[in-house]
């Protein structure tokens, strides 16, 4: 915010909408950039074209935000399950059983927060 309003020039790293920044990872897909900040906003930085194993690392977690973002926009509970089998992490430590528990254990501790379509 100083930087925007003083107009001073700021570099952080920020969560923006991929908008040719990255040229093999999806478009409109979130990813973390280099931003330049000051008077005129929030300039990210173009990247061009990951290392394709990074690449690939990074698709598995859109992948994840991709299949959440589309049990939303369907009010589909059976995608947020799938969702988090599709995570890299809770794939590798939890069975099946496992992550639909911890799937319904989470909507029930986080439930005041979520959507009405989520609780059975």
């Amino acid at each position: 915010m100083n930087a925007i309003w003083t107009g001073e020039p700021s570099v952080i790293y920020g969560n923006v909408r991929n908008d040719g920044l990255i040229d093999n990872l999806p478009q409109g897909c979130c990813v973390e950039v280099a931003c330049l900040v000051d008077a005129n906003g929030i300039q990210p930085t173009k990247v061009g074209t990951l290392p394709s194993h990074l690449a690939a690392l990074m698709q598995t977690n859109i992948n994840v935000q991709t299949l959440l973002t589309e049990a939303i926009l369907t009010e589909n509970r059976d995608r947020v399950y799938h969702a988090a089998m599709m995570d890299p992490h809770t794939a590798a430590v939890l069975g099946i059983d496992e992550i639909y528990a911890l799937v319904d254990d989470l909507i029930a501790a986080h439930g005041d927060w979520l959507p009405g379509w989520l609780h059975r």
